[in-house]
């Protein structure tokens, strides 16, 4: 998967996180028994989504096509976490993919400021998946 040079890479248990001032990419695994849906998402990531995060706003989930295939992407608004310095929260566009293969799981979540132009570097992001 491509991800922007130059970004800032942390490892949080199962999930890789790329960080860029308010831009980040974070892929995370995990088996899954079966491939995604937009019923499941709709049932099940979206509420939890609303448990997990600040102020979700606007969830849709869709079968959208990328170059690995046919994915489920959900789009929402959040909250960002507080700046510790500045104490800013600042209003996250967010696009999450769920790519499956074989019982393995990958999501893929895209967050930057709303009305920020990430239409194409986050399509670019999502269409260089590729299993290995």
């Amino acid at each position: 998967m491509k991800v922007p040079e130059g970004w800032a890479r942390s490892q949080k248990g199962s999930a890789t996180e790329f960080t860029d001032k308010l831009n980040s990419v974070t892929v995370q695994t995990a088996p899954a028994s079966k491939a995604p849906s937009v019923q499941a998402a709709t049932a099940t990531v979206i509420p939890k989504l609303r448990s997990q995060e600040s102020h979700v706003a606007q969830p849709k989930a869709a079968v959208v096509k990328r170059h690995s295939g046919d994915v489920v992407r959900i789009t929402y608004q959040r909250d960002s976490a507080r700046n510790p310095v500045t104490g800013k929260v600042v209003r996250d566009a967010v696009e999450r993919y769920a790519f499956f293969r074989n019982g393995q799981e990958v999501d893929v979540t895209l967050s930057g400021p709303v009305n920020a132009d990430n239409v194409d570097p986050w399509r670019i992001i999502s269409d260089s998946f590729t299993w290995k």
